[in-house]
């Protein structure tokens, strides 16, 4: 593993997943790529708000602004989590739109020279994966690398 993609969330096994993936990192010398996604939804309803509050400040925020909150919102998890080891990682955010996690994962983990992706999974019965569709095993399938999984 030269550099590695990990997926945050703040659920106690995604937690796990990223003190794992820093702790194979720093032993074989990579780095680290933290990946926080946001939602579309959340998105907007995030710009609304910093919008109006500009409005009353008399500043203003951008959508950048609000991609940064997600940047930092890694960085934060990260020095938490990995903060003690000897590890150089950086933090990104993307928006996710209509159930498009996947392939925003894939997206970065190419854009950002990935050779490896971290992603904490979800315990799903087979019939829930073939009707709603599974981040995990899409990413697992279209990734042409090596893909680590800790389940809840």
């Amino acid at each position: 593993m030269d550099r590695g993609l990990v997926v945050v969330e703040s659920a106690d096994h995604a937690r796990t997943l990223i003190r794992e993936a820093g702790e194979l990192a720093a032993g074989v010398g990579a780095g680290l790529v933290l990946l926080t996604l946001m939602d579309r939804d959340e998105y907007e309803h995030d710009l609304e708000t910093m919008e109006t509050i500009a409005d009353i400040e008399g500043v203003s925020y951008t959508s950048e602004d609000i991609k940064e909150s997600g940047r930092r919102f890694g960085r934060d998890i990260a020095r938490e989590e990995i903060g003690d080891l000897a590890l150089e990682y950086e933090s990104i955010c993307a928006v996710v739109e209509g159930g498009g996690e996947a392939d925003r994962i894939l997206e970065a983990a190419q854009r950002e020279g990935c050779d490896h992706v971290f992603i904490a999974g979800r315990k799903r019965s087979p019939t829930g994966k073939a009707l709603f569709g599974d981040t995990t095993q899409k990413v697992i399938l279209n990734f042409d690398g090596v893909v680590s999984v800790v389940t809840a």
